[in-house]
């Protein structure tokens, strides 16, 4: 049994970004259910959705999406245009806009689910565990101008996944305690349906069946509920990476994108130069999963088949002094050079245990300078 996936045309090594945004309130720092307010606030005049800004599954997220952009620094530009619509409607309201993997204090149990029966739906089936999805991410896609790429491509990127889920990570706290790891919302994003780790098919026909497999035991109703780490995006014809914990700046969000672009496009030269792909065993590619969420930038990563480590800044400083032509030719050099900013001063993780530390472990002020994050557009 088989069910054809058409992958749609895409210009190679475009880029499209998507940001969930928390709607916190101005003085207690909690999640507020507004985003229906901010939402209706927000669409245009003749009715219907807003292009660039989107509702969520919980009433206190919105999502700030790019259109298909050719560089790092028009995607920037576009999710700095829509930040700065969702402001006037949210200032008023004493609302701030806040990002991380997770809110440090909030509770799951008080959080609305938006009303939309696809939402709906996803809480019947995954109950406690999808009622528990308080968090925040990235995802980034990016153009892949022929379907035969995109499967060696995503082996690859797999290779990664620790590099910029330590990098990203900003997810140590969950409903006002340390987890003692980097990245909670890494492991339990996983707990859903088809979410996690992709399967490392060799052909688009395996990834067809498995599709079809899928659809035939009522496991999902379309390819888009597949909510893999890394995915085919057929729809958008995009290699989608859902790899990164919410960034709480823009400046970081950019880093992040600039280097998953860097990556790609790395990768489909390879393929024109006829060169093999790096790939590792799934157990591999799982172990490194859990380092890079419970270590952060202290994880010692698995390198290869043979098992060779290395901690993970160390291979990172390697890899952006691989990917400096790339990112040359891509215009998107000066945001890829903040990933070293990062190495330098740490990670969201670390800077708000930093903050926890100095204010005797109150979260309130940690919520403060994610907000303060924000609104500076860089990491403080």
């Amino acid at each position: 049994m088989t069910t054809h996936v058409p992958f749609a045309r895409s210009e190679r090594s475009t880029i499209g970004v998507e940001w969930e945004l928390a709607l916190v309130d101005t003085d207690s720092g909690d999640l507020r259910q507004v985003a229906k307010t901010v939402l209706d606030a927000v669409a245009p005049p003749g009715g219907g959705e807003h292009p660039t800004i989107k509702q969520e599954l919980l009433l206190n997220t919105v999502e700030i999406v790019t259109r298909v952009c050719r560089t790092v620094g028009e995607a920037g530009r576009d999710l700095q245009r829509s930040i700065e619509e969702l402001r006037r409607v949210t200032d008023p309201l004493r609302v701030e806009l806040m990002c991380a993997g997770t809110h440090p204090f909030a509770r799951w149990s008080h959080q609305k689910v938006t009303d939309k029966q696809r939402y709906a739906t996803l809480i019947d089936r995954t109950q406690w565990w999808g009622r528990q999805m308080l968090i925040y991410g990235v995802h980034v896609h990016i153009g892949i101008e022929d379907r035969a790429k995109v499967l060696p491509i995503l082996r690859a990127m797999l290779t990664y996944v620790p590099h910029i889920q330590a990098m990203s990570a900003s997810s140590p706290f969950w409903g006002g305690k340390d987890t003692g790891y980097a990245s909670n919302r890494a492991l339990m994003f996983q707990q859903l349906p088809t979410a996690g780790l992709p399967f490392q098919f060799e052909t688009w026909e395996q990834f067809e069946a498995y599709v079809a497999d899928m659809l035939h035991v009522g496991v999902i109703d379309e390819v888009d509920e597949i909510r893999w780490d890394i995915r085919p995006s057929p729809r958008f014809g995009t290699l989608e990476m859902r790899i990164a914990d919410g960034s709480p700046n823009l400046t970081e969000v950019l880093a992040f994108a600039a280097l998953i672009h860097s990556l790609v496009e790395h990768f489909s030269t390879m393929l024109d130069e006829g060169k093999e792909l790096p790939s590792l065993p799934p157990w591999f590619v799982q172990e490194n999963k859990w380092r890079s969420a419970r270590y952060g930038m202290d994880a010692i990563i698995i390198l290869d088949r043979h098992g060779n480590e290395e901690l993970v800044t160390d291979n990172v400083d390697k890899l952006l002094r691989t990917l400096e032509p790339t990112s040359e030719r891509l215009g998107c050099h000066e945001e890829l050079g903040q990933i070293r900013t990062i190495l330098r001063k740490g990670a969201s993780y670390q800077r708000q245990r930093a903050v926890a530390r100095r204010n005797d472990g109150d979260l309130g002020a940690v919520v403060g300078s994610l907000v303060a994050e924000m609104r500076a557009g860089r990491p403080l």
